[in-house]
């Protein structure tokens, strides 16, 4: 099988849905951050790999990875039978994910001041992670605010996945003995 179709060429693709449209369609920029979101967590991931980090940690971010590719066929028009409601997405997917904040968290010291994003590499790729889940929530609210429909629980679990992603950072800084940079102001007295 061929790798390559030649039919996006012309600017075109199809959704998963089988409707043809622009490569500037709303979905489809949708499901392409979805796709950097998911890639970017497969980089820190991938950066795991040279530190000795928790398994339980880990096996969870790999399980947000394989769930993103669930999300990013939605987005782009794929519904599995198996959905609630039109989506994958359900109510136990957003409570796992406060479960494992509140449990990172609980291990974590009690930040006083904000902190800048950075640290080792794979911090620093989930922070990336984190931007680039907080710029596809700020694109799905467009998206519905011009008509899309996208269901409710889908936009709350990115919402939700960026926190996590800060506390994921924060978790792998500590872990790996990495001092956290606290952000001082020029113009405000901390």
């Amino acid at each position: 099988m061929k790798i390559y179709t030649k039919f996006g060429d012309g600017g075109q693709t199809y959704l998963a849905s089988g409707k043809k449209v622009s490569k500037t369609d709303r979905r489809v920029d949708l499901y392409g951050t979805c796709d950097e979101l998911n890639s970017t967590i497969g980089l820190a991931l991938a950066l795991s790999q040279k530190a000795s980090l928790e398994k339980a940690f880990l096996d969870h971010l790999q399980m947000i990875q394989s769930f993103l590719f669930e999300i990013g066929s939605e987005l782009a028009g794929y519904v599995p039978k198996e959905s609630i409601d039109g989506t994958v997405v359900q109510a136990l997917d957003v409570e796992g994910l406060e479960k494992e904040i509140d449990r990172l968290v609980s291990s974590l010291p009690e930040i006083k001041f904000f902190i800048l994003p950075g640290g080792t590499e794979m911090a620093s790729t989930l922070h990336i992670a984190r931007t680039i889940c907080r710029r596809l929530e700020r694109d799905l609210l467009v998206y519905i605010e011009s008509g899309g429909e996208i269901h409710n629980d889908l936009r709350i679990y990115i919402n939700r996945l960026s926190d996590y992603l800060f506390v994921a950072a924060r978790f792998v800084n500590l872990s790996l003995g990495h001092e956290e940079t606290i952000w001082k102001s020029r113009t405000k007295s901390n």
